[in-house]
């Protein structure tokens, strides 16, 4: 007798179509949850759709410097231009890079587009600053004056105090010398007045002419009622300040404020600054090297600096007009320097791209500048959503016209992957700065043909089978694997032509090829985890199993052939007898 055969289970997990769709509903309900929370219940705006200006900028290397234009100087000066349109109080704003040489700089209604420009175009300014006061970053009370009646910006003892060890980006941060000697003086008979080099002194000179006392008045005023909280006071400190201008200043995060002196060092006379790890000592440091000009520069402020207290023994390093670091000088310094202190890896690779930055040989030249009012990005976001609109209305009368009854599970699955798409970009625009713009609209638009088109191979799957004259149910299943072989070769070549396009293009083109590529891999998780377990449960039904004739599966439609039937095989008697 032989043995009964071993009966195969329903082929994809046909009679388990649940759990699919449970976890597709999860997706969707957390995804839309976390929109709510995130408090980003729409998607982000491009400039070209909410109105604003786009500004795009063309690196210039120095003569002799071709090989300046690189990642690292080119993602320095974006850090720079970031730090400045926010100083502006734009919120939102991108700076990203474009390509090798291009940077964009996209900046929302509501801002001065002509400051915006003036800030982004030109080269940041970094200087040397002795300190001479320093103090909380919130104003202060009324100051109080020097026993001869005179304003004292410079320190001392009645002048405000902090904690004087701190600075924004190295706190306690010292200068310590290499052992390199370069000798050489710079101008040491100065007193602190506006148009000349200064010692940190506690007081003018009684010899200060009447400008002299009434600046140092207006400079202690203003350093009183600094308040260095907001982005804007700070970028607005030292705003036009001359190199030979005493100025007041902010600290990059806003903790402290600080009276400085004139430049002693600029920025262009560092030739090269980078971050390293001091074993021996287990922490991070900023190795500094000068120009031959800025070293002798460099050791005549440190030989003064170190003969003073705290806080007059340290010089800020300031850039476009915000300290970013204090250190204290301990010895006289020359050609090189460390800086060493509470650093980590990022503080410490942040500053070396800062002190870098003083002597980046690069220049930008303004391309273009694209002004979009509210009114025409509200224009362009209608035409879009008009047209997509029409675009899915010509899709759904196409799949009710031929498909019936199926077009009801293929319009369920676009609805899906549509909640997918949009909570995703929502979701995205906080997250990595994705803005939806007129050619991200584009691809959001192509991508219903696609996502329909994986709909339509399944179905004509289905379809075929009926036709070799199957019922619905095997039908289903036996049609999956072919159809889902033919979805990720066609769903694969999508995306790598999104990537593709999303690698080698620049400018708002990337927006379309980013869209693209994200719905391609949406419609992969739809067609897996949605429309086939749902047409697994709709074929257990009469209306789609009796092949109704709005099922869109009627057997007569297609020209089914009759039910395939097993013939039974008749063994042949084994004895003679019996034949």
């Amino acid at each position: 007798m032989a043995a009964p055969k071993k009966s195969r289970g329903p082929a994809g997990g046909q009679g388990r179509p649940g759990r699919s769709l449970a976890l597709i509903l999860i997706a969707m309900v957390a995804l839309t949850g976390g929109m709510f929370l995130a408090d980003q219940p729409t998607p982000r705006l491009g400039i070209d759709l909410a109105g604003g200006t786009s500004i795009t900028l063309e690196a210039k290397s120095e003569p002799g410097q071709e090989s300046a234009i690189n990642k690292t100087n080119m993602d320095t000066a974006v850090q720079i231009m970031e730090r400045r349109v926010n100083g502006l109080g734009v919120s939102e704003a991108e700076v990203q890079t474009q390509g090798k040489s291009n940077i964009i700089v996209n900046i929302p209604k509501g801002t001065n587009s002509a400051q915006a420009r003036e800030q982004v175009g030109t080269t940041a300014k970094l200087y040397f600053r002795p300190v001479l006061t320093v103090a909380q970053g919130t104003p202060t009370p009324t100051p109080s004056a020097s026993t001869s009646g005179k304003p004292t910006p410079s320190g001392s003892p009645s002048a405000p105090t902090a904690d004087k060890g701190k600075t924004s980006a190295t706190p306690n941060a010292s200068a310590t010398t290499q052992g390199r000697a370069v000798t050489g003086a710079l101008k040491a008979d100065s007193t602190p007045t506006p148009k000349a080099s200064t010692t940190p002194k506690a007081d003018a000179t009684p010899s200060a002419s009447a400008a002299d006392e009434a600046a140092a008045a207006k400079l202690q005023k203003q350093f009183a009622a600094l308040d260095c909280s907001s982005k804007a006071s700070r970028a607005e400190a030292a705003r036009g300040a001359k190199p030979t201008d005493m100025v007041v200043a902010c600290s990059s995060e806003g903790d402290a404020k600080y009276v400085l002196g004139p430049s002693e060092v600029s920025g262009t006379e560092v030739d090269s600054a980078k971050a390293g790890f001091d074993q021996q000592r287990g922490m991070w440091i900023v190795n500094m090297e000068f120009t031959k000009q800025g070293s002798k520069q460099f050791q005549t402020i440190t030989k003064k600096l170190s003969a003073q207290q705290s806080p007059q023994n340290q010089f800020a390093i300031a850039l476009d007009g915000e300290v970013v670091s204090a250190p204290q000088v301990n010895t006289t310094l020359s050609g090189s320097a460390e800086i060493s202190g509470s650093f980590t890896q990022q503080s410490a690779e942040d500053l070396a791209n800062v002190l870098s930055y003083g002597a980046l040989p690069l220049s930008f030249k303004e391309q273009s500048v694209t002004t979009v009012t509210a009114a025409l990005g509200g224009e362009q976001l209608q035409a879009g959503l008009i047209a997509g609109a029409i675009g899915l209305a010509l899709v759904v009368i196409y799949l009710v016209a031929y498909y019936r009854g199926l077009a009801f599970i293929a319009l369920l699955s676009l609805l899906v992957s549509g909640i997918l798409t949009y909570t995703l970009m929502s979701l995205l625009g906080p997250a990595i700065g994705f803005a939806l713009n007129l050619p991200a609209v584009c691809g959001a638009i192509v991508a219903i043909g696609i996502t329909a088109d994986s709909f339509i191979v399944y179905f004509e799957r289905v379809r075929d089978e009926i036709r070799e004259g199957r019922t619905l149910r095997p039908a289903v299943e036996r049609a999956w694997p072919r159809a889902r072989r033919t979805i990720l070769v066609s769903d694969f070549v999508s995306f790598l032509a999104a990537a593709v396009l999303f690698v080698v293009t620049v400018g708002k083109v990337q927006g379309f090829a980013f869209t693209l590529g994200l719905t391609t891999l949406l419609d992969v998780v739809v067609v897996f985890l949605f429309t086939k377990p749902v047409m697994t449960l709709m074929a257990r039904t009469k209306f789609f199993a009796s092949g109704h004739p709005w099922s869109g599966l009627d057997p007569k439609r297609l020209g089914a052939k009759p039910p395939l039937r097993r013939s039974r095989r008749v063994n042949a008697p084994t004895d003679p007898k019996e034949a």
